[in-house]
């Protein structure tokens, strides 16, 4: 498979980053572990909830490939009608930014949040994969959110020196959003209706994440507790096809 297309440099959201932000560690240890109500499989089998700080879920459904041919409906026709690269969306500092210049790129989406307990290690495997693979033709994109468990709640500064004085974020990060609701993102729309799978239409918790090919479609969908570095095989042979 070849693709001929011309690519912007990506954005570095760390640019300009003088002064270092962090979250103190008492503010992070004084929360309250959130419950997560527990989902099932497709047999029906109901598995264990998790905790946002100590997530036991259950290794059988630590992961999840969705193939196109799970798509049945609208969302199948929503996934062939349209892809990633129609969307606009606004940056961490408010620009407009068109997805269509990822266009060629695979992209691992991402909702993130500064003070989860998944924050410490997603930031940081997210930075070592986008470091190791971003030659080759992988992007990341952090869509901070605020919707579990109030995670999320500074301001999109505050949000940007969090990530990049924290944990040397390089990757393109963007404007808070929602992603479930009545205000949900459209790109978050086009995910979920692409995608959704044994977590169904919602987005679960902070970290859901979202691979993307090179043609802007949505090919694997996976639940909070998958770390990036578990992906890593499928970023492979995207990035390779």
């Amino acid at each position: 498979m070849s693709f001929s297309a011309t690519f912007s440099p990506p954005i570095n959201v760390c640019a300009q980053i003088r002064t270092g932000f962090c979250y103190s560690a008492a503010s992070w240890s004084s929360m309250t572990p959130t419950l997560i109500p527990s989902v099932k499989t497709s047999l029906g089998a109901s598995k264990s909830a998790f905790l946002c700080h100590n997530l036991p879920l259950q290794s059988s459904i630590s992961r999840r490939v969705f193939s196109k041919a799970q798509f049945s409906g609208a969302s199948a026709r929503a996934a062939t009608e349209k892809s990633i690269h129609d969307f606009t969306v606004k940056d961490i500092d408010g620009k407009d930014v068109s997805l269509n210049k990822f266009k060629g790129k695979v992209l691992l989406i991402v909702n993130v949040a500064s003070r989860c307990g998944l924050t410490t290690a997603n930031y940081s495997e997210l930075s070592h994969l986008y470091e190791k693979y971003k030659a080759q033709g992988l992007e990341i994109l952090a869509f901070p959110c605020n919707q579990f468990g109030g995670q999320e709640p500074g301001s999109n500064p505050e949000i940007k020196q969090f990530a990049c004085s924290r944990f040397k974020a390089e990757f393109p990060i963007f404007d808070k959003v929602d992603v479930n609701g009545p205000n949900t993102a459209p790109v978050y729309q086009f995910l979920k209706s692409s995608a959704g799978g044994f977590l169904g239409d919602l987005i679960k918790w902070n970290f859901e994440k979202f691979l993307v090919d090179k043609n802007g479609k949505v090919v694997e969908r996976y639940p909070p507790t998958t770390s990036p570095f578990q992906i890593e095989k499928d970023i492979q042979k995207l990035v390779a096809a």
